[in-house]
Parts: C-alpha cells; structure tokens; sequence
C-alpha cells in the first residue's frame, strides 16, 4: 500500500494508504520516521514496521477529509532526463532539441516541487507554458557505481511527475534548467508506491489530458534509455541519496510540438495518470 504525506488541520505527517482512507502513522507506528527520506533511510527496519500496519488499525482517515501534500517535499536532487521515448525525441528535434545519442540530464530545482493537487503557477513572464507526463522513479538507499542488472535494488518507490517547463526559458540555455524550475513547476504523488509493490515499473501506462482532453498517452516500456540503464549512468557520476527524484521522460504529445503549439492558459486543468500509481490533477493559475 502506498506512502502518502498529509495533513487535516495540522501538522504534516505519514500515511499508509489504503483505497479511499489512511491509516495516520503517527498513531499507528509511532516509532517509524515521520518523513518519506528518513523512512527510506531507515532501510528493512521500517519496511517491516510499515508492513506490519493493518487496514483495520487505529487511526484510520478517509482521503476527502485530508489535503495530500508531496511525497518528497525537499530532496537533494530533483534530476530530470530529456528526450528517452523515441516519438517525443523526434517531435523535439522538429522544434530545435535535438538528441545527443547520450542521455540528456538537466536539474529541476527542488524549490519547484508542489503538491500534487496543488495550482501551477503561469509565469507572467512567458505564454509558452508547457506540459510533460512523467514516471518519477525516488532513490531509496545511498549508492554510487551501480550496474543495471542491480539498479532495481536501490529503487524506494514511483510516483507520477509533471515536468512542467517554460518553453522559452528553456531554449534561452543549453541546459534547460531555467525553464524547468520555476516555482510550483515540479508536482509530484499523489503518494510514494514502495518498489516491493510495483511489478514491472517499465510496463507502465502513462496519460496526460488537459482539461479532460487526452494530449499524451504511453507506457514506460518505450524509454529509449530504461530506468536501470538512467541509475547506472547518473551514479556513474555522483552519489544517489535517499529521496532523490528521477524523473525519467515524457513521451510524445507536448504542447510544443502541436500544430499550432497548444501551450497552457489560466484555468486548464491538467492530469498525469500512471496505472497502478495514482493521479496527480493541477489547475493553472496566476501570479498573486
């Protein structure tokens, strides 16, 4: 059963999610960490303590009654790959993102994460704002130089992303990190799924709509680049923590890339569904 943060009125805690309640781990499992990080630090020892929560345990919630909050509010990286599903890469070439032959890595800043039911903030400063569903794979143990064949051991859990970005800061640098790190640009959840619950994470079936209308729809097994060879790369280089979020592509239907460019407005409503993970719903707002 997924890992849910929440809050009713209070302060921000950890939920086991069970269909349309949860049972508040602060009650029920005291002695478990009370943040998604320390919990995947805690290692087998939580799991188990996890595990042993029942369905018709203390504290039990309904999901109406609580506001769902980001599973990983603030990791030390939030890393996000470019062009990985074959028909996307070929629709961002069009519009001048051309791949590389290599995986293409660029930061999001953490400071963009937002909840998942949370609103998207429209820049002022920019009407080319832009949508990408993604799976978001979280780094659950310390690693460094793993092989793929291994990679699946370091796995916490999945969560759905939206990559939002701001077409025309991202083309302003090579690196795209300005046009994918404004604030409120990184909604995540709705909840972590535990790796242990998920069973192939690349046969996934991934949607987008907008307002109702379907713009992008895919399954993880099109990555060009699967979540095992993209571990074993980014840990080639640095040390993966705890928490660290991956978000692994978008497949093809971006806003961009439609004829006319079909970018968001003020009011959409804009939907990443993962089978198996749950949904992630913001609504695009202004600027206060």
């Amino acid at each position: 059963m997924p890992l849910a943060v929440f809050s009713n009125g209070g302060s921000r805690r950890l939920g086991k999610v069970f269909g349309d309640a949860l049972i508040d781990l602060s009650a029920a499992a005291p002695s478990l960490p009370g943040d998604v990080v320390s919990f995947l630090a805690a290692g087998e020892a939580a799991l188990e303590a996890y595990e042993a929560v029942r369905e018709d345990g203390p504290a039990r919630i309904a999901l109406a009654e609580i506001t769902l909050h980001a599973p990983v509010p603030a990791p030390e990286k939030f890393l996000a790959i470019g062009m990985n599903y074959g028909e996307h890469a070929r629709e961002a070439a069009v519009a001048g993102f051309a791949a590389t032959g290599f995986q293409l890595w660029f930061n999001k800043q953490v400071s963009c994460i937002n909840d998942p039911y949370a609103g998207i903030v429209k820049p002022a400063e920019s009407d080319e704002l832009d949508y990408e569903a993604e799976l978001g794979v979280v780094i659950g143990r310390t690693c460094r130089r793993v092989p793929a064949a291994d990679a699946r051991s370091v796995i916490g859990g999945y969560l759905c992303v939206n990559d939002v970005s701001v077409r025309d800061w991202q083309k302003r640098t090579g690196t795209m990190t300005l046009g994918k790190s404004w604030d409120t640009h990184g909604p995540i959840g709705p909840w972590l799924t535990l790796d242990h619950e998920v069973a192939d994470p690349m046969r996934l079936d991934i949607r987008l709509t907008v307002n109702g209308e379907q713009r992008q729809h895919d399954n993880s097994a099109g990555m060009i680049h699967d979540i095992y060879a993209q571990i074993a790369y980014l840990s080639t280089v640095m040390t993966l923590k705890p928490g660290d979020i991956l978000s692994t592509g978008t497949p093809s239907g971006v806003g961009l890339a439609r004829n006319p460019p079909a970018y968001l407005g003020i009011g959409d409503v804009v939907r990443v569904e993962i089978k198996g993970l749950g949904h992630i719903e913001n609504r695009i707002v202004a600027e206060d």
